[in-house]
């Protein structure tokens, strides 16, 4: 892009301008990505993910959980620790009893993507999509 500027009173400078580039979104330092890293890290075990998949259908107690899921009462509550620690998910007593729930919104989102069933990969692009040249190679496994 061309701008013209005045050097002087008389005199007109053609300069070049460097062209508009597009900035990133503004991160709030970068928080609520490391925040939904964390979740994604915490909540990274099979156990947990069972966990959390009960406790979307409602409030459970460390006894519930340890009957529906089959898992012994101390393994359970040592993760229903880690995900508490985390402010993913918070308690209330009742007399006795430690009943859990979803505190962290991004949860049930979260757990909506897992139940679905990814059979296939995503299709390879034709080319590069800068360049419009080269072609994947395909057959190619992880």
């Amino acid at each position: 892009m061309l701008i013209y500027e005045y050097k002087h009173v008389n005199i007109i400078e053609e300069v070049e301008m460097p062209e508009k580039t597009t900035c990133p979104p503004k991160v709030d330092d970068g928080y609520m990505f490391s925040r939904k890293a964390d979740i994604l890290k915490v909540i990274a075990h099979p156990i947990r993910i069972m966990v959390l998949e009960e406790l979307a259908k409602g409030v459970k107690c460390v006894s519930d959980l340890a009957e529906f899921l089959e898992i012994s009462q101390p393994n359970i509550s040592q993760h229903l620790s880690l995900l508490r620690n985390n402010k993913i998910i918070d308690y209330y007593m009742d007399g006795r009893l430690r009943c859990y729930f979803l505190k962290d919104p991004i949860i049930p989102d979260i757990l909506e993507v897992l139940k679905k069933d990814y059979k296939d990969d995503l299709p390879a692009p034709e080319c590069c999509p800068v360049t419009k040249k080269g072609k994947y190679p395909g057959g190619r496994s992880n």
